[in-house]
């Protein structure tokens, strides 16, 4: 049987997809540089995200040879969306990193997984992003209060550090909900440094009783104990009180029925607060210290964003929720950031053959979805390397594919807390820049380097002046 997506029954050239074993499909070309035994495996380990954004020019649909694995690499912008829509399940990269994300809606398949998500979905509604927004106004106001004339930040820290403790008060409120959070804020990134190095080697060495497997386990269990202190003492509260509303992502969890009334269980909700915390934390930091890094070299964009914060944050106040709808210049800022350093790649699992714009897939494949390819490809992007928030207008983003911006995903994997996401790096990026500008420190290069899913920077030294 041949998998064929649901609403792609044609492929982005308008011809008829052909069956699986067909005549018409055609084998997928190599990439280059395969090693005898070893495959493309060295150039993917050391240099995915570069290795990666050579490929659109072997082709839409490219076979990378990595031990083990029958693998495949799709770029074209339609193709991606096509296997976006068609498959979600996420094959080997997600479900080694189920010891930390546990069942939470990153991690589950099938209906499982569109019965969480439904569930999970009141939490990221118009009206509790605009509570969560208050949060996002605090800590940013609170983290550019912290900051000298003259004082030279490591900015990817700084944001890292304030994504995380946003996504903290976010998820808890309250004084125990501020405890928890510290004490979160203190497990999660040696526990993100610990699973970064997990996914990327033979499940195997996992089980060896190797120092940093028992740290990762340990860090893991404490992890846990701190999320369900919290959740007993919510749903103590909550019994007493059912109307009560901490007005917090943790009470929306607690609250969340489905269809035959059923709410998820303490070990659901903590995996999915962990899945929010540690896809709020690492997206969002890394981020935000591109943004900033982006302002430092492109002294145009940065003029612009200042005077559009100085128009609407009169005296250098902190942006509010109700301000986004006039910080046009600050969003399409955050959009092209997204667009440049986007998750280097999303992994799905091809369970039947599968014909992929005229490619026969073969059951079993891995399936490398990567929206970096399509994003830094002259051809969907022109120029693609150069910072261009005016790609963004809406005059100019008409003649864009729909698989064209893909830094959240498609289809049933999209991720759930984009809103939060965007709404969270337009706040911040404009709170900061309404008080402070980070100039980037000469002679010190600002290189790109992988952390799970993400690129991040490797330094990010820059200096606060006064605006």
């Amino acid at each position: 049987m041949t998998l064929i997506g649901t609403d792609t029954a044609r492929s982005t050239t308008g011809s008829s997809r052909p069956a699986a074993g067909s005549p018409a499909t055609r084998r997928a070309p190599t990439a280059p540089g395969a090693l005898p035994l070893l495959g493309h495996w060295p150039r993917f380990g050391r240099r995915p995200y570069r290795f990666l954004s050579t490929l659109p020019a072997v082709g839409p649909v490219v076979r990378v040879r990595i031990p083990g694995y029958d693998t495949y690499v799709v770029t074209d912008p339609e193709l991606v969306r096509e296997s976006f829509v068609a498959l979600s399940d996420q094959g080997m990269m997600i479900e080694r990193a189920e010891a930390l994300l546990g069942e939470g809606v990153t991690v589950l398949q099938g209906q499982r997984h569109r019965r969480e998500r439904r569930m999970i979905a009141p939490a990221f509604a118009k009206a509790r992003i605009a509570r969560y927004a208050e949060v996002m106004t605090r800590h940013g106001a609170a983290r550019a209060d912290s900051w000298r004339v003259g004082q030279v930040l490591a900015v990817n820290e700084q944001m890292h550090d304030l994504a995380l403790r946003t996504v903290a008060g976010a998820l808890f409120s309250g004084e125990l909900g501020a405890e928890t959070a510290e004490h979160i804020h203190r497990l999660l990134p040696p526990v993100m440094t610990l699973l970064s190095r997990r996914v990327t080697r033979p499940a195997w060495i996992d089980r060896l009783p190797l120092p940093g497997n028992r740290r990762f386990t340990a860090l893991v269990a404490e992890m846990k104990t701190a999320t369900g202190t919290i959740i007993s003492a919510y749903r103590a509260e909550l019994a007493a009180d059912p109307e009560l509303d901490h007005g917090d992502l943790l009470d929306t969890l607690l609250k969340a029925r489905d269809e035959s009334g059923a709410a998820l269980t303490d070990s659901q909700v903590h995996d999915e607060l962990i899945n929010f915390l540690v896809g709020g934390t690492e997206a969002i930091g890394a981020t935000l210290a591109w943004v900033f890094h982006e302002l430092g070299a492109n002294p145009a964009v940065e003029a612009a964003l200042h005077a559009e914060v100085d128009a609407v944050l009169d005296g250098g106040r902190a942006a509010e929720f109700a301000d986004l709808a006039r910080l046009e210049v600050t969003k399409r800022i955050v959009l092209e950031t997204l667009r440049k350093y986007s998750p280097w790649l999303t992994v799905r699992h091809v369970p039947e053959p599968y014909v992929l714009g005229g490619v026969e897939i073969p059951a079993g494949s891995m399936l490398f979805v990567c929206p970096v390819a399509v994003h830094r490809d002259p051809a969907v992007h022109a120029d693609p390397l150069r910072f261009d928030p005016d790609r963004w207008l809406p005059e100019r983003m008409a003649d864009l594919s729909k698989g064209a911006h893909l830094p959240f995903g498609m289809g049933a994997r999209q991720c759930p807390g984009n809103i939060f996401a965007l709404t969270e790096i337009a706040l911040q990026v404009a709170t900061i820049s309404a008080r402070w500008r980070l100039r980037p420190i000469p002679g010190i290069p600002v290189r790109e380097t992988v952390i799970g899913a993400l690129v991040h920077p490797e330094q990010l030294p820059m200096q606060v002046e006064a605006r």
